[in-house]
């Protein structure tokens, strides 16, 4: 197994483990932090095992995070859309 899949692996059980912690914030700022660290593992994986395997960490990472997602989804097509009625 290559380092990028540990690291992507040892990145999936802290991630685990932060959301099992209470938190006062709703876990936003371990969010961040586990994004800023996450994308450099997610590009790491693609470079070394290729962009198949790099989209299936991607989806993991989508699974464990997925409240970001999901705000970050909602933020683009309420843009999207206030630019398309405006025109």
């Amino acid at each position: 197994m290559s380092l990028s899949l540990i690291l992507a692996f040892l990145w999936a059980i802290a991630a685990n483990v932060l959301a099992m912690i209470p938190s006062r914030d709703n876990h936003w700022r371990r969010a961040y932090a586990l994004i800023a660290v996450g994308v450099p593992i997610l590009g790491y994986v693609t470079y070394q095992n290729g962009p198949w395997i790099g989209l299936a960490v991607l989806l993991g990472g989508m699974s464990l995070l997925r409240w970001p997602v999901i705000y970050l989804g909602r933020w683009m097509r309420r843009n999207v859309g206030n630019k398309d009625a405006d025109a």
